[in-house]
């Protein structure tokens, strides 16, 4: 019997089957019920004031456009600093190790605990947007300076120090690259301080959602409008000279003054985040007691709905990707059809899950479902995005077939690895957006952290936090273990 030849093609037929099943499997345990009575009638009212947005009604607008960007502005710069400074020691463990668990929490965790010690602040944004860009800066930057060339560094004097190499032979090689990406990251983190005003913060996020709840959809839409005008024309107004203007303007209209008393640091973390045994004077046997509570009360249960519903959206955005792609694909369609495909693919990757998961929420009412469609529509059109622009570098033979066919034979076969490579490096974001999607009330982890925040039981959302934090470097690990052991490389900027 001739032995089965182990190749990559096989491998990643296999790791998108197994991929498949595990999100079918999800999709059936998942809760995916309706409780609107008349999703079709909220519809209606919203595509109406959609169409007739109110731009003089909602107090304190611009203000609000202002606090999004100052908080934008103040956090990238600093993750960028921050981020640069780990990036330079990226050969150290430990150092991965702390970028990895920085940026495997979200900014609205972050947020959360942030409140309780500098309040509705502009530190409290400027650091919850911060702290997790800095893990990501350090993880891009740290590659970048990796993958570099090592020949203009080895060809310096062996005596050369070391702050000389890497600022002449290593830094200039990577540079534009280092921009370019900031350039995207200031573009997410626009989008991160709309979405902190969902926890109170005085941006954005803050009135569109107080709009949408109360039912005024004709405000909530120029708030989205004015949202979408920032980030469509970042490519405009984004120049390099003039980011000091920014920054300065930025840190003028928002300064971050630090008001917080030791004490109430102290406290936080010497009494509050210990837990509740151990602060009562218990020992471990009550220690045990009490994990075992927490552990079958929330721990579980959240990390089994984060899970369903993670896996659920993974198999659905594959769907959805498979679906959209072709519309901006020069192999298909003509340029008519793949301009309207391209701005629809630029309007749903722009909008935040965030935003998308409240609005089906309203519609659908609280469910999974909501939350499956929501991840599945902004993480599909960027992998849709992303599949179609690698399908530009595709020569299809002069009898090749058209349509259906040219689809399913042609194009597909040649597509589908870098479409499991996409999937697999967005699958760790996916899970993270999974999880804050409690805070709107979906029973996943961010569902429990909020409500122990709210509950004042900042021992128990440590511990959640911390079970987040180890859920995504898990998934993490094992979309980089597939990648490489397939040798599936989607590139930077993909995250």
């Amino acid at each position: 019997m001739t032995p089965s030849l182990n190749t990559t093609a096989s491998g990643w037929r296999r790791t998108s089957g197994l991929l498949a099943l595990a999100g079918l499997l999800a999709l059936c345990l998942a809760d995916l019920g309706i409780s609107e009575v008349s999703p079709g009638h909220e519809l209606l009212r919203m595509a109406q004031g959609f169409l007739s947005p109110d731009f003089s009604s909602t107090e304190f607008l611009w203000r609000a456009v202002a606090n999004t960007l100052a908080f934008a502005w103040q956090g990238t710069a600093l993750g960028a600093l921050a981020g640069f400074c780990m990036a330079v020691c990226w050969q150290w463990r430990a150092v991965r190790t702390v970028a990895a668990s920085l940026r495997a929490v979200h900014e609205l965790f972050w947020g959360l605990l942030l409140l309780q010690l500098t309040g509705l602040s502009t530190v409290t944004a400027v650091l919850a947007i911060a702290i997790p860009y800095s893990g990501i800066f350090a993880k891009v930057f740290g590659e970048f300076l990796e993958e570099a060339n090592p020949a203009p560094a080895a060809a310096l004097p062996s005596r050369s120090k070391a702050l000389s190499v890497f600022f002449y032979a290593r830094l200039p090689l990577v540079w534009q690259a280092f921009k370019a990406y900031g350039g995207y990251r200031l573009e997410c983190a626009i989008r991160a301080s709309a979405i902190l005003g969902f926890i109170g913060l005085p941006t954005l996020g803050f009135h569109l959602e107080t709009a949408f709840r109360e039912g005024h959809y004709d405000q909530g839409a120029a708030l989205l409008y004015l949202f979408f005008l920032i980030i469509f024309t970042l490519r405009w107004w984004l120049r390099p000279a003039l980011i000091p203007v920014y920054l300065i303007a930025a840190l003028a209209w928002a300064p971050p003054v630090i008001n917080i008393k030791p004490a109430i640091l102290i406290r936080f973390v010497t009494e509050d985040l210990v837990p509740a045994p151990l602060r009562q004077g218990g020992g471990i046997s009550e220690l045990i007691s009490w994990l075992s509570t927490l552990w079958q009360q929330q721990l579980w249960p959240g990390l089994w709905q984060t899970l369903v519903l993670g896996m659920g959206a993974l198999l659905v955005t594959a769907v959805l990707s498979l679906l959209l792609f072709p519309l901006i694909s020069p192999l298909f369609g003509n340029r008519v059809s793949r301009f309207g495909g391209h701005g629809l693919l630029v309007v749903l990757r722009t909008t935040p899950e965030f935003f998308l998961a409240f609005f089906f929420l309203i519609l659908l009412g609280p469910s999974m479902l909501p939350g499956i469609l929501a991840l599945a529509l902004h993480t599909g059109a960027i992998v849709a995005h992303l599949t179609g622009r690698f399908s530009e570098s595709l020569s299809l033979r002069a009898d090749a077939p058209n349509g259906l066919n040219r689809y399913a034979w042609e194009v597909l076969p040649r597509i589908s690895p870098n479409l499991l490579a996409f999937l697999l490096y967005r699958w760790e974001v996916i899970m993270r957006e999974t999880a804050v999607l409690g805070i709107l009330g979906i029973h996943t982890l961010g569902f429990y952290i909020d409500s122990s925040v709210a509950e004042f039981r900042f021992d128990r959302t440590l511990v959640l936090i911390v079970a987040t934090v180890m859920l995504n470097l898990l998934v993490d690990a094992l979309s980089r273990g597939i990648r490489k052991r397939l040798r599936l490389k989607p590139g930077h900027g993909v995250g």
